[in-house]
């Protein structure tokens, strides 16, 4: 299991939240936060695995042979897009002086993944999960706590390998959208292509994106010096360089400064960003930076 049972339980307590969601697009199960409404009958929506039988219209499915759900006024869902970019970079480990109960990155990203979509299936929101590498992999669309078991096997099956073209990802995935909600990605973004293009895609079909910028303890700080052959883990291109004190603290001011600048430029397109590094409580940027920025409620 990626997380225990006192966990799992604080997270049945929370919602995902989506508040620029074009109007009309989320008319579902979610019981809503609006007040003043009632329980009436307001539609139709076909069913998917997951739904509660109990809604369903028999009399509609014995006429036309086709199963239907029944949506009432006061209730709402969310479709919930969790994409975890499952490239190679993302098995870079946390440096050796940290806990040994430390989780690798990707880990680490796979727990909070699997956190927010038990979040959206106890929700009965729409859940769909979708892993991002060259080799991408799906679970999904479900609804329903009856899903969290295969979900999680879904978790423990993904391996971090192969590229990411995180632009060319996302804009798969918005081609792809039946309708908006929201879309949450995990990454390290490190990807050449950038990843501004594909959010704009997805943000075109009405959808709120959430980014968790994840980067690991020694991505940040690395304890590097002298003479090194670096390797990138993803294409294997190989590149010499020195190391020393001055050029260390250059790097670290320039990740600084490139996490700075994606904030800023988040906040101005209406992005929620959350920058995360694996020492910091995984279950702590659900339960309070997440919740902080609106997302998790």
């Amino acid at each position: 299991m990626l997380f225990d049972e006192t966990t799992r339980r604080k997270l049945e307590q929370l919602m995902l939240s989506a508040s620029r969601v074009r109007a009309g697009a989320i008319k579902g199960e979610r019981r809503s936060n609006k007040r003043g409404t009632s329980i009436e009958f307001a539609d139709y929506r076909n069913y998917a695995p997951g739904d509660d039988l109990r809604r369903l219209d028999w009399n509609i499915y014995a006429r036309l042979n086709r199963p239907l759900i029944k949506v009432f006024e006061d209730e709402e869902d969310l479709a919930t897009y969790i994409l975890l970019d499952t490239s190679a970079s993302m098995a870079t480990t946390v440096e050796a002086e940290a806990s040994a109960a430390a989780d690798g990155k990707f880990i680490y990203a796979c727990r909070l993944a699997a956190g927010l979509a038990t979040i959206a299936l106890f929700s009965n929101d729409r859940l769909t999960i979708t892993a991002i590498s060259s080799q991408p992999d799906q679970f999904g669309p479900v609804r329903g706590r009856g899903h969290s078991l295969p979900m999680m096997q879904f978790f423990g099956s993904l391996k971090a390998r192969g590229t990411t073209d995180l632009n060319a990802a996302l804009r798969d995935v918005a081609l792809r959208l039946r309708r908006p909600g929201l879309v949450i990605l995990i990454s390290d973004l490190f990807s050449p292509t950038g990843f501004a293009e594909g959010v704009s895609a997805l943000m075109a079909k009405g959808c709120e994106v959430g980014l968790v910028h994840l980067l690991a303890a020694d991505e940040i700080e690395p304890p590097l010096a002298g003479d090194l052959r670096l390797v990138d883990v993803e294409t294997g291109v190989t590149q010499e360089v020195s190391i020393d004190a001055g050029l260390r603290e250059l790097y670290i001011r320039r990740v600084a400064g490139w996490r700075d600048d994606l904030r800023v430029d988040c906040t101005r397109r209406g992005i929620h960003y959350a920058p995360v590094d694996t020492t910091m409580p995984w279950e702590r940027i659900i339960l309070q930076d997440l919740r902080r920025l609106g997302v998790v409620k």
